[in-house]
């Protein structure tokens, strides 16, 4: 059993779909909760390698709370940011490529899919495929009523699943809702405990 590794996928919405445009803001917290409990449930499910892009929002988010699980597990897994083309993010302005450029360099592994920039959709199709060839399952942040970008991954994720034993999991609004919730109310305890 120990020889299997296993490589969890994580993607979702851009920072802009879910109306984040700070690091401070309040959505961003509760979204950093749930990736933390979730990364770390499945690292102690035996998750080996945490996978993911470097779009801002969930797919840097998330290898933010990787990064930071590493404190906790520092010999269970390890982390990469795949791209799906040479020149990633160069359009971006500079705090945000300052921020992708951080953020790959302290991650295990990165690499482009696609060795040129950008020319064609069919790079994104590449990338979709290579995601779902080298990993074992994907959680997503993601809700079906409330389409955006992340539609083309669910599609094909979904797709893939119905020929292939590929486990994906979706993390709703109302899951974001109820996980506010909780969160709120660990925060409400924790300054009572005080």
């Amino acid at each position: 059993m120990g020889d299997i590794v296993s490589r969890l996928w994580i993607t979702g919405y851009r920072s802009y779909e879910l109306g984040v445009f700070k690091d401070d803001d309040p959505k961003r917290k509760v979204i950093d909760y749930v990736l933390t409990n979730e990364l770390r449930q499945a690292i102690i499910d035996g998750t080996d390698w945490i996978i993911s892009g470097g779009q801002l929002g969930v797919e840097q988010w998330a290898l933010e709370a990787a990064n930071y699980l590493k404190s906790e597990y520092p010999d269970e897994f390890q982390t990469s940011m795949m791209l799906p083309f040479a020149e990633f993010g160069n359009n971006w302005n500079e705090k945000n490529q300052l921020k992708l450029q951080k953020l790959r360099q302290s991650v295990d592994f990165s690499a482009s899919v696609s060795q040129q920039p950008y020319h064609s959709p069919q790079q994104l199709r590449n990338y979709q495929e290579f995601m779902l060839n080298h990993t074992d399952q994907v959680i997503m942040i993601y809700d079906l009523d409330n389409p955006g970008k992340s539609q083309y991954d669910f599609d094909k994720i979904k797709e893939f699943a119905d020929s292939h034993p590929y486990p994906y999991r979706l993390i709703t609004f109302d899951d974001l809702q109820n996980a506010a919730d909780e969160y709120q109310e660990n925060q409400n305890n924790s300054f009572q405990d005080d």
